[in-house]
């Protein structure tokens, strides 16, 4: 094939045997050009060979830039460090949602909608009551909210775009009930209902603590640390858990299942469950007189040690949220008296990892999931919900996914091709004779 750097370059040939092609070349506002393979099966009988699509763009969206050499990410054109300073996660989930920055009257409408959808349907309580007690968080919530489109189904008109809307807005104001009421399940505490006197992040941190007979004493920085998670957890462009809510949304499926099956996705130990991990390396290094030791074992393929919370798909260079995840962590410890042997490790596990040539020439710079677990579990999260603290920032990331893919005129069913590589034709042979 021939192409050039040139951004200005409009299509690109492609030879394949006798034949060739021509295919055009979208130029995108930030980034790299990327060609449209679009017609390539139909000129030369042959398709593109893409494991992960890592190489491969499934859509046009206006939504979230990152820049992976730079360590930059933008949401719709917004610094996150502009946006982690300045802004809150709901500003921030309108913004995602709605392209704009919104006006102070545009910002109190959405906030007294998403506050007045708070509520969940009597009925969950029954549909929760039949996970064990032991259940692992993500799975009642993956099972929660697959539940919610017997609410919200019939009714549900996809062509129209205020009932899409609506629907959003749901997401957003249930899953945090949806979430606390499984952890509270989980340790058998009664179900607390929102408080809708409160911020979108402290009446979740209600929701999960507070108990019946005594009045919840919040310090500030807790529900701070937590709006700041989710701002940088909100959206990060065709994730795993992001183009799987997309691929399922193609098929013209409910909002809510299609949401389901991004926390589903994100629940895998290479995504979402990264940060958990995390906390579980660390305790398995235990002191800071281990890290070095740990540094070894990580650069020795013969172990099976990896160090987590290091490297990022997408990012090669230092993780911008988590710079701003790491100044957070020592304000919530500081704040809360929180003196936790695991940040030393973090520091000095970090120190180390960015002074060795190993990790320095693989750009394995320390990434988000790397400190959030260290938050997480000063503020008394149980390591079983870490993943579902990152699944309701996602939300808001999915819904704005979900709602620009209803718009876009090339939508279409997802669906990939494969390199089969089993048996050619071959014919049956009875039982007797094999």
């Amino acid at each position: 094939m021939s192409d050039s750097q040139n951004p200005g370059l409009s299509q690109a040939t492609l030879s394949a045997g006798s034949s060739s092609v021509e295919l055009p070349v979208h130029q995108p506002t930030l980034g790299a050009p990327c060609i449209d393979i679009g017609k390539l099966p139909k000129a030369t009988g042959c398709f593109t060979y893409d494991p992960g699509f890592t190489a491969t763009a499934s859509c046009k969206s206006a939504i979230t830039y990152i820049d992976g050499e730079e360590g930059v990410l933008l949401y719709r054109g917004y610094p996150i460090e502009q946006l982690a300073e300045k802004s809150s996660f709901l500003e921030v989930a309108s913004l995602l949602i709605n392209g704009e920055l919104p006006t102070k009257s545009e910002f109190a409408s959405f906030e007294h909608e998403v506050t007045h959808h708070t509520m969940m349907h009597e009925a969950f309580k029954s549909f929760l009551g039949g996970f064990r007690h032991d259940a692992h968080p993500m799975a009642m919530l993956v099972g929660m909210l697959g539940s919610m489109a017997s609410f919200y189904h019939n009714d549900l008109d996809l062509e129209d775009p205020e009932q899409r809307r609506l629907a959003a807005v749901r997401l957003i104001a249930k899953v945090p009930t949806i979430a606390a009421a499984c952890y509270r399940h989980s340790i058998g505490w009664p179900l607390r209902y929102p408080r809708n006197n409160l911020d979108y992040t402290t009446r979740f941190l209600h929701m999960l603590y507070e108990v019946p007979s005594e009045p919840l004493e919040l310090n500030p920085v807790a529900a701070k640390a937590m709006d700041l998670l989710f701002i940088l957890h909100a959206d990060h462009e065709q994730n795993a858990s992001t183009s799987t809510v997309r691929l399922v949304g193609s098929t013209g499926a409910n909002p809510y299942v299609c949401v389901a099956s991004g926390v589903a996705a994100l629940w895998g130990p290479a995504h979402g469950g990264a940060n958990e991990a995390v906390l579980k390396m660390l305790n398995q290094i235990g002191r800071p007189e281990n890290v070095q030791s740990a540094i070894d074992k990580a650069k020795d393929k013969e172990s099976g040690f990896r160090l987590m919370g290091f490297g990022h798909r997408v990012y090669k260079n230092y993780d911008p949220r988590a710079a701003l995840v790491r100044k957070m962590t020592h304000e919530v410890l500081g704040q809360l008296g929180v003196n936790d042997p695991l940040l030393d490790v973090a520091m000095k596990l970090e120190e180390a990892a960015l002074k060795d040539d190993y990790f320095v020439q693989r750009k394995l710079y320390p990434n988000v999931d790397f400190y959030s677990g260290i938050i997480y579990k000063a503020l008394g999260i149980p390591v079983e919900m870490f993943t579902v603290m990152f699944a309701i920032a996602r939300t808001a990331g999915w819904v704005a996914h979900w709602l620009e893919q209803q718009d876009d005129p090339e939508n279409k069913i997802g669906r990939p091709r494969q390199v089969y590589t089993g048996p050619a034709n071959r014919d049956y042979v009875s039982m007797d004779q094999r």
